[in-house]
């Protein structure tokens, strides 16, 4: 007989500097004692100084993965970061509906921390009108939320309107990430489906290894989905788990480098 362990999926993209990414994920996903899988949408070249080259698979591919893991191991929550383009966020949705994949995390991502573009302008509102209603909970940036919203952010109260706006798009779950503002503490604005709304915030940490935090974010939320923790728990827990990982980043690179990882496991579990 196997022993029951939590599972979850990563549909992203490759980063070879191991940083962000489905490698990101799968870090993310073994420090909190999930079993993690991947199907890979795109592939990057990239290290801490640049995104040299961006490949994207054949949505068809892309399709298979999904389907091979959820038709054998199992999926108890899923999580999407880099598409690259509208045909692999429709084969996306589609194979996370037919699999009845319930729990599943939208991360937005649409530029590389090196200003490299990992989803096409034309599929923006493809992802809006497909992925956003069957997302449990969406995790965008800054500059995400204010395309999702339409909307200029400033400042916290701005979140707030941003997250009742993407909201009304269809996702059970909005929590707006305060990265990009100042400040010594740094505030997620996290509006769950009932229609309240929590502050998250945690000491803002100063270093220059954050390549990877919006992947580790939303896979160490996915993580706790998978692990049956509400929205609410997960959240603050994730929130946890990336300042941990920004406080011991290992200054590997020249620029922008990644977490830490590898140090996570017991303070995680």
């Amino acid at each position: 007989m196997s022993r029951r362990v939590a599972r979850a999926l990563t549909i992203a993209g490759s980063d070879s500097g191991g940083g962000a990414g489905i490698q990101a994920d799968l870090k993310s996903f073994a420090a909190l004692r999930v079993y993690g899988m991947s199907a890979i949408t795109l592939v990057t070249v990239q290290n801490s100084i640049t995104v040299a080259r961006v490949h994207i698979l054949p949505p068809e591919l892309v399709a298979a993965q999904i389907d091979a893991v959820a038709s054998d191991l199992g999926v108890d929550a899923a999580k999407t970061g880099a598409l690259g383009n509208s045909a692999v966020i429709e084969a996306v949705a589609e194979r996370v509906e037919a699999n009845g994949i319930e729990r599943l995390v939208v991360d937005p991502v649409m530029i590389s921390k090196h200003g490299a573009p990992l989803l096409a302008d034309e599929a923006r509102q493809t992802l809006i009108e497909r992925l956003l209603p069957i997302a449990s909970v969406i995790t965008p940036n800054l500059p995400e939320a204010e395309v999702l919203a339409g909307m200029k952010i400033e400042d916290q109260a701005g979140m707030r309107e941003a997250a009742e706006r993407i909201a009304a798009l269809g996702p059970r779950a909005v929590l707006v990430k305060g990265g990009h503002l100042g400040g010594s503490e740094s505030v997620d604005v996290l509006r769950l489906s009932d229609g309240s709304v929590h502050l998250l915030g945690q000491p803002r940490i100063q270093t220059t290894s954050t390549h990877g935090t919006g992947c580790t974010l939303s896979a160490a939320l996915a993580a706790g989905l998978a692990r049956g923790w509400s929205v609410l728990e997960a959240a603050r827990r994730a929130k946890e788990y990336v300042t941990t990982a920004l406080r011991d980043a290992p200054g590997l690179g020249q620029g922008t480098g990644p977490l830490a990882h590898h140090s996570l496991a017991e303070r995680a579990a």
